[in-house]
């Protein structure tokens, strides 16, 4: 029973480690600091696969504890508590995914911008009114 309290507690620890990691993800996704970002996105996934190890431990050992170890209040708390810190996990996952996206659709965005105004040199109408990119007319030589 011990075991697995202590292992809990490891893994709130580990989850709010996650939680300032997904923290300071935001950071660097708003001052798109690339270099940084992937860094942290090792440690990020190191981190992942230190909570999952450790969710994998606490599995095993639950399933081998009697009905009434599982009744326990102190072990029913941390559960709950250690639910709690994965909720806001995903909330902040969530929040970074929108940030990324967001970003994208501004760099395409600026992009289109950027091909606009190169495209306007050679910018012509169709019969139906529509932009058309091209020369607007035959190679007239002077």
């Amino acid at each position: 029973m011990i075991i697995i309290i202590k292992a809990i507690k490891q893994q709130i620890s580990q989850l709010e480690q996650l939680q300032q990691v997904l923290e300071t993800e935001l950071h660097l996704i708003s001052t798109r600091d690339p270099e940084t970002l992937l860094n942290l996105l090792k440690s990020k996934e190191v981190l992942l696969d230190l909570i999952q190890t450790k969710d994998d431990l606490i599995a095993q050992r639950y399933e081998t504890l009697s009905e009434t170890d599982k009744q326990n209040t102190e072990l029913n708390e941390l559960f709950d508590y250690a639910k709690k810190q994965v909720e806001q996990c995903q909330y902040r996952t969530s929040i970074n995914q929108t940030a990324v996206e967001q970003g994208q659709l501004r760099l395409e965005h600026l992009r289109n911008l950027i091909l606009e105004s190169r495209a306007k040199e050679s910018m012509t109408y169709d019969k139906s009114g529509r932009t058309k990119g091209g020369r607007s007319g035959k190679g007239v030589n002077a």
